[in-house]
């Protein structure tokens, strides 16, 4: 598809409701601590309520005398000799030697109710010998601070470093120096972001049966069946083969839900308790205090500008923290902080480091929100200096198709100049701003991603489909993937069912992660529903006592393909379904590969604050998101994850972050302290879709569920200053950092 090639569609586009909608409404959908058995148990999981400590001793006999308890694992129930990934995976889902994060989880029990397995839970006896701890990330890099784990650093780390070091990533291209000696100024900044959680609804649940025979089964809230499959199975020692993983409906993920932490209890309690399956659903203070939240941050960075606003170079050094566990996403982080602009010369290094916290996971584009809230942050600052209009260096620097990404690869197809002329045209950036008020601007940019995917399409007997795809739906992707079936087969929208389905019905699917489900399923269904088209017009050819070659597929039916091929009426597809019994048996279509072509995506931010100089306290008054979306499926969803992602964006910059005590305990492990945006915290966030095809998909889909939470940090701050004058250089920028920054700004 050429990228200026715009085609309508009978389907692709309109909004109709979702196909599982109803059934989320009226609560007949099943979640994951919905999932009941047989002879169910209940599991509760034993915590560290220390930051660092060597686990002396686990006394487990009070718990195992208490009536109706049927299991209690340890680490000493786990297989030993796991390496790398998995050992970490094992390490996190149950201590051995050591706690390593205030939550990390020593024991469980199962019993046959929740409270009995929580009352069991209190009387396991565990004794520490706490041992120093660290939290922050540049503390853990400093020579004085206690060692998590000796020996934990891959090759990459420069010699010297500190062994809380773990991974160090470097890249650059051009002579930086040469590039700030051009420039009419240079600048240099040090910004901070704390951890934030991805704050999904729905808590961690899971329900987990393995049997003496190796063979298990798992009913679990994730975005990605598979992995799961393979991590439990890793953990507790038997063959993925002879696991089977059930996706439930999910209440949100945004990449939490992509990797596992209790989940592997439930099969080893199971078979401890001789086979009987095992329920654990955690409590919000549990999924904030043991569950991944994203990375914290601190970076370094320096940009050299002209007068006329062409950026000439730029430097990144950024440390960020994921936890006790390899995994913090510094390397992307760096990838992404200077997409947006054409770079002559760049230079970034990052450094992985362990601290005494939860192991971070993905959390919607990890590690771009970071990196561009201290490159877009520092632009800001210079155009302020140097009197230039925002808008005007994000359009003279913008990468366009051809242009060398900053780290490394030409882009293709891409649509950035298209957002910002649609950002700089529409009307918010005209409204007046009063007293106290300000407006902030930001771009952001995020990969996308194609990974293993295999769809499977049946055509039913009345000539309806069915599809199963291995991608949870997470933001509507079954509307979607039955848009783009019905659109290819020329059926209609509620002719077409999309089934998520288990692990044993599919070849391996990657999760729901790296905004792939509109992509990369979609693009199978595609492929899938092609290859059951060729089939029915092979049957209609077979009957007709034509060539195949002669048949063509047109709205929904097989017709000649010309008047030389014959004259026969056009056989619908529910006519050739409905004799598939006598013409050669089912008619499918199967479309198994690792996608490529995957587009990315650009967005740019708008907002307006207004900041109560008395208190600091900042009110969003009004918010603009443009992206490419390359083609809007369902433009409703688009919309939606658009005003979500700038919605955790907001969160993020104003409220949001992990509160550690001096003890290394987290402080803030409830919703009540942990405080995520509600409906008064927001304006209506405005939407616009820009579309420029991605070619690499039949219908020019680019993913969308990422772009959209990078711009917002720094959009934000940008406002804070234009209003106040105050530069804030570390996150969350609550009502007290932001009256601090007032008072030192007028201080001078």
């Amino acid at each position: 598809m050429a990228k200026d090639e715009y085609r309508e569609f009978r389907l692709v586009g309109t909004r109709p409701d979702r196909p599982d909608g109803l059934d989320k409404v009226t609560g007949r959908a099943r979640y994951g601590a919905d999932m009941t058995a047989p002879g169910m148990l209940w599991g509760a999981v034993v915590r560290s309520p220390h930051a660092h400590a060597r686990i002396v001793k686990i006394d487990t006999s009070k718990a195992e005398a208490l009536e109706g308890v049927k299991a209690v694992v340890t680490r000493a129930d786990l297989p030993t000799g796991l390496t790398g990934e998995d050992w970490d995976l094992q390490e996190n889902t149950l201590a051995g030697e050591r706690a390593l994060y205030d939550g990390h989880a020593v024991a469980a029990v199962a019993a046959t109710s929740a409270l009995i397995a929580q009352e069991a839970a209190r009387l396991v006896e565990v004794d520490y010998e706490v041992l120093p701890h660290v939290t922050d990330v540049d503390a853990a890099m400093a020579p004085d601070a206690p060692v998590i784990r000796e020996g934990a650093a891959d090759p990459t780390v420069p010699e010297g470093m500190h062994p809380n070091v773990v991974k160090y990533f470097a890249f650059d291209h051009g002579d930086v120096e040469a590039g700030f000696a051009q420039a009419d100024l240079v600048m240099e900044r040090t910004y901070k972001t704390e951890a934030t959680h991805q704050g999904y609804i729905e808590p961690h649940a899971c329900l987990g049966q393995l049997g003496s025979d190796g063979k298990g089964e798992m009913w679990v809230c994730t975005q990605g069946q598979w992995f799961i499959r393979r991590m439990c199975a890793a953990v507790v020692g038997i063959e993925a083969a002879q696991l089977r993983v059930t996706p439930s409906e999910i209440g949100g993920g945004f990449g939490g839900k992509t990797t596992i932490f209790m989940e592997p209890l439930s099969l080893a309690l199971s078979r401890k308790a001789g086979g009987r399956p095992v329920k654990i659903v955690m409590s919000r203070s549990e999924v904030l205090r043991a569950t991944g939240p994203t990375a914290s941050a601190s970076m370094d960075v320096k940009i050299g500008m002209k007068k006329d606003g062409t950026i000439t170079a730029g430097k990144a050094t950024f440390r960020m923290q994921g936890g006790a566990f390899p995994g913090a996403p510094v390397d992307m982080a760096l990838y992404c902080a200077f997409a947006p602009y054409k770079m002559p010369a760049v230079e970034c290094e990052g450094f992985d480091v362990l601290a005494n916290r939860p192991k971070c996971a993905a959390y919607r584009a990890p590690g771009s929100p970071m990196g561009a809230f201290a490159v877009e942050s520092l632009l800001d600052e210079m155009c302020r200096k140097l009197g230039i209009d925002p808008m005007d260096m994000r359009m003279k620097n913008a990468v366009r198709e051809g242009d060398r990404a900053a780290y490394g690869p030409k882009f293709g197809s891409i649509g950035l100049v298209e957002v910002l002329e649609a950002t700089r045209a529409h009307p918010n950036l005209s409204i007046p701003l009063g007293l106290n008020q300000g407006r902030g601007i930001a771009s952001g940019y995020w990969f996308n991603h194609g990974g293993e995917t295999s769809v499977s399409m049946a055509i039913s007997e009345d000539g309806t489909a069915q599809v199963s795809v291995g991608t949870p739906d997470i933001g509507g992707s079954r509307a979607s993937i039955a848009l783009m079936t019905a659109e290819t087969l020329g059926i209609p929208y509620e002719d077409v069912r999309v089934n998520v389905v288990e692990t044993g019905a599919l070849g391996v699917n990657e999760p729901t992660h790296g905004s792939r489900a509109t992509f990369a399923s979609g693009k199978a269904a595609v492929e899938a529903a092609q290859h059951a088209i060729k089939e029915m017009c092979r049957r209609a050819a077979a009957e007709w006592g034509i060539e195949p070659e002669a048949v063509e597929w047109v709205d929904g039916a097989a017709q000649p393909a010309g008047p030389n091929a014959g004259k026969f009426p056009p056989m619908t597809i529910a006519e050739i379904a409905g004799k598939m019994g006598s013409t050669g048996g089912p008619i499918s279509g199967h479309h198994e590969s690792v996608p490529g072509g995957v587009g990315e995506s650009f967005g740019c931010h708008v907002v307006d604050v207004e900041v109560d100089p008395e208190t600091g306290g900042v009110k969003i008054l009004r918010y603009l998101v443009v992206q490419d979306a390359g083609r809007a499926i369902h433009p409703s969803y688009v919309e939606g994850q658009y005003q979500g992602g700038a919605a955790q964006g907001i969160g993020w910059a104003l409220n949001e972050g992990y509160i550690y005590g001096e003890d290394g305990r987290l402080q803030n492990p409830v919703f009540l302290d942990y405080r995520v945006p509600v409906a008064s915290d927001l304006p209506m966030i405005d939407t616009v879709i820009v579309e420029v095809p991605n070619p690499g998909h039949p219908y020019g889909v680019r993913g969308v569920g990422e772009t959209g939470i990078t711009p917002p940090l720094p959009a934000i701050a940008n406002a804070i200053q234009a209003a106040t004058g105050a530069r804030l250089t570390e996150l969350p920028m609550n009502p007290p950092r932001v009256l601090a920054a007032i008072k030192a700004a007028k201080a001078g």
